[in-house]
Formats: C-alpha cells, structure tokens, sequence
C-alpha cells in the first residue's frame, strides 16, 4: 500500500498520519510496564491495539503505525530480551495489517532509540552504552525483521541524535524499504532547539547527518507544537524533499502519559495550517494526541 502514500509524495497531496498509538492504547485502559511502556500490550490486551488502529482508520489516517516503538533495540537488550522483541514486533505487526487490511491505508513500522527511562520522569539513563558496531546488528536484526513481516515503510521516531540515531537510520534504509524519518526536539534554557534529552546536540546537527542519509521524508515529531515552526525552519535548511508534522501533548512520566493541557484539536489544526504554509504535507499527532485530533485534521487538509 505504500504506493498509495508514494504517489501521494510526489503529487505533494496531503497525507493524514495516525496520533500517539502508545498513549490512545494506555487511555483505554491497557497496563503501562515500567520496563517496556507499551511493548507488552501487543501480547496481552492485541484487541485494545487492533482498536486503536481501527479507529485512526475510521477518521481519515492514511498510516498507521504498528505498536514498535517500544520495542527497541537498546531497550530490549538491556533487559536480555532480544528473541522476545521478535515475539512482540510480530504480533504488533499483525495487529495493524488486520486493521488495515482491505483499506488504501499504509502500515508503518516504527523504530526508535529507546532506552531504559528514569522511573517517574521521560529522561533516558544515558550511563548504559553499545558500541557502534554492536548497536548496528541490533538495529539491523530489528529493521530486517519489521520488513519480513510486511510493513509498507520504516518510520524513525524520535531521532534525536548524530550517533545512535544514525546508525538505526541507516539499518532501516539499508532493509531497502521506503524510510521517513521522525526528528524530536525541545528547547534549551538558552533558546537552542536541541534533539530531544540531548542537549549537548543542536537540532541543525541532528538534522544534517540525518538528511544527508537520503530518506524517503522527515517530520518534526514528539516536539512541543510551540517550537515545531521552528524545528520546520531548521530542517529546510539541510532537507528539499516532503515535510511533516506531528507533535505531543502532555508529559511522560514512566511508565504512563499525563494527558494535561493538551492542544485542542481546532487550535492543532490551526497550527498546522502555517505549518503547511511552510511546506508540511504530512500531518498527525504523537503522544497525548487521538482520534479526534486526527479526525480534524482529515476533515480539514485531506483531499483523497
């Protein structure tokens, strides 16, 4: 089905995304593991997740994204689960092609860099390390196994810095699947957009090396929407291909979303109208955000 959403890059026509997956399953009820967050619902509660899918569906995604995200590389090994993160990548999978299917909706697969957070808040225990090349198979083992089992393209979540996040990209597109790139960032008591729980690194940095690996589309994502023009200006500065959006809303505290002053779903669109005035195409929601955000987003940018 990507080629759906392909031909929807080229024509530069309006691609609707899904909202925060992890955050919709946990509103409706699904048990938050303080070692995994959502990964485990994909084994325990599959029709919570099917629901989930089936829902961003029904208001206008054209993608959705399949339940892993927390299913990383890093994390995983850290915890000497390597095998079981197969296990739970295979039937996240199945959830959302079941959802999916007999729908011109694609599935995404989502990567991303987790790794253990510090309980009671969002920041990453960045003590633990992988060397380059053990951290490389881990991401390859991962990607290879996401494209075994059918996703229609890789999605990155929450790119956030010129090492890691460059390794995971780069064994995403060498799987030879369609790759978008999801950059998360966050401002520094200075004013610098920085890579989200990365200080030491400037966005225009993060940006560079990950434009430069030659994606299929990057979105500035998991940021707060007040810095998210911003973060669109720095990426247009290294990037001329297809721009998206889809920020959070609320705040993470291991293991569970607090759904507080979230953006309205009419003032989220009224942002990414400008937004789209600045080139955006792609527009969702990530953590925080639901159906009915999604829903006004259809109603207001999609055109078939």
């Amino acid at each position: 089905m990507y080629q759906h959403i392909g031909s929807k890059l080229q024509r530069g026509a309006t691609i609707i995304l899904d909202g925060g997956t992890g955050t919709d399953i946990q509103r409706r009820g699904a048990p938050m593991s303080g070692d995994t967050w959502c990964a485990e619902v994909n084994l325990t509660h599959p029709d919570i997740v099917r629901a989930v899918h089936e829902d961003y569906i029904a208001v206008g995604a054209d993608v959705i994204t399949a339940n892993t995200f927390a299913t990383s590389a890093l994390l995983f090994n850290a915890l000497g689960r390597d095998d079981q993160l197969l296990d739970i990548d295979r039937a996240a999978v199945g959830i959302a092609r079941e959802a999916a299917e007999g729908r011109p909706v694609a599935v995404a697969g989502s990567m991303s860099t987790m790794r253990p957070l510090v309980a009671g808040t969002d920041r990453t225990d960045l003590h633990q390390e992988w060397p380059e090349d053990t951290a490389r198979e881990l991401f390859a083992r991962k990607a290879n196994h996401l494209a075994a089992l059918g996703v229609d393209f890789l999605l990155m979540e929450m790119m956030r810095d010129v090492n890691y996040s460059l390794w995971a990209t780069q064994a995403a597109l060498a799987t030879g699947l369609p790759v978008w790139v999801g950059i998360a960032t966050e401002r520094r008591a200075d004013g610098e957009l920085v890579g989200f729980g990365h200080h030491d690194q400037l966005l225009d940095d993060v940006v560079r090396v990950l434009a430069a690996t030659g994606p299929a589309h990057i979105s500035i994502m998991h940021s707060s929407s007040s810095d998210t023009a911003d973060a669109i200006d720095i990426v247009k500065r290294h990037w001329k291909g297809p721009l998206g959006a889809y920020p959070e809303s609320g705040y993470f505290k291991m293991p569970e979303w607090n759904f507080v002053d979230l953006i309205s779903p009419d003032d989220l669109v009224d942002r990414s109208q400008g937004w789209q005035r600045q080139g955006v195409t792609a527009f969702g929601g990530c953590c925080g955000l639901g159906p009915e955000h999604i829903a006004a987003l259809a109603k207001r940018f999609k055109r078939g």
